[in-house]
């Protein structure tokens, strides 16, 4: 087997000291020009690979990036997980995937970012408690909630505008009926859910027509079980909007089974616009959310704080775009 180089080696082959090695790639501090690439040069000459874990020994921080998600069910999240893992590639820093199978984020998990030493953490659709908020501020880990809104303004989040894009698509359905109509909620105690109902609901008051939430948990079986049980307890509404995507197909699948025609008789409207929602089986109307520049507002935040720790707090919403398909 081949040894293992190590910076010594590096050292002795570039002429200079084994500090001189870890400035460059580790610490970094300054060196001369001509230093660097007598080092760079031995470097590749040999084969060197940096020890990303020496250099968090030294450094206290890593390339690293945590990011904490639970719906790996919902097409949406591997889609989001792509992208950050994408993005922060450029950057030369890597995704350390946490899944929590609960709505808060556990003590473990917490553990298992704080041993890696990551230098930010992005929290998807998990929740987190305030005082394991506090402690990543207090260790200045620079911390943003993705697709998420807080009901304090003490930390960095980043989503789509819910409310806007919930009252455009109570607009355009009730251009298109006056009937009863059906929201989906997922669960109740994220901010998306919420807002989604809170717009929504806000145009059919203005408008006079009545309208029926069922709460369900962001997932297909819970759409289509929760559409089951809205045909079972009377006539069909004029419109469902479900509060994602994955639920909504959920809803068209269990419509369809029990003879109800999409869209003559029931219209469907989702959220996310994944790329299940195009398929030739669905064509689902749905509102898209700008995930490229969710993504790259995210990266930017973070990059930024791990250049130099401010604890900037800001709720950024980002604007997405309605989606008209056949469902509607």
């Amino acid at each position: 087997m081949k040894p293992t180089v190590n910076a010594k080696d590096v050292a002795k082959l570039a002429g200079v000291s084994q500090s001189s090695v870890s400035r460059v790639f580790f610490d970094g501090a300054k060196v001369t020009e001509k230093t660097r690439q007598k080092v760079l040069a031995a470097a590749q000459e040999l084969g060197y690979r940096p020890n990303e874990y020496a250099r968090s020994l030294i450094t206290n921080s890593t390339r690293i990036i945590g990011l904490v998600m639970k719906g790996i069910h919902n097409p949406f999240y591997p889609q989001v997980l792509k992208q950050f893992t994408t993005s922060f590639k450029k950057y030369g820093y890597s995704i350390l995937f946490v899944h929590t199978n609960n709505d808060e984020i556990q003590n473990e998990d917490i553990e298992t970012l704080l041993n890696y030493n990551v230098a930010g953490v992005i929290i998807t659709d998990a929740t987190m408690s305030m005082n394991v908020a506090e402690a990543f501020k207090a260790n200045h880990i620079p911390l943003v909630f993705f697709n998420r809104k807080l009901t304090t303004s003490d930390f960095y989040s980043v989503c789509c505008n819910n409310l806007n894009a919930s009252r455009k698509i109570a607009e355009f359905l009730t251009a298109r009926g006056e009937g009863p109509m059906v929201y989906i909620s997922g669960n109740e105690d994220t901010s998306t859910s919420r807002e989604r109902e809170q717009g929504f609901a806000e145009v059919l008051e203005q408008r006079g027509i009545p309208y029926q939430k069922y709460t369900s948990d962001f997932t297909y079986d819970g759409g289509y079980e929760t559409a089951r049980r809205m045909l079972s307890e009377g006539d069909a509404p004029a419109a469902v909007f479900a509060a994602n995507d994955i639920m909504a197909l959920g809803v068209i699948d269990a419509l369809r089974k029990s003879g109800v025609k999409i869209p003559e008789q029931v219209k469907v409207v989702g959220f996310d616009n994944i790329d299940m929602a195009s398929w030739p089986a669905y064509q689902l109307t749905t509102w898209e959310q700008p995930i490229d520049e969710m993504v790259d507002e995210t990266v930017n935040y973070l990059l930024s704080e791990i250049d130099e720790y401010t604890g900037q707090a800001q709720a950024v919403e980002v604007e997405g775009s309605f989606v008209e398909r056949s469902t509607t």
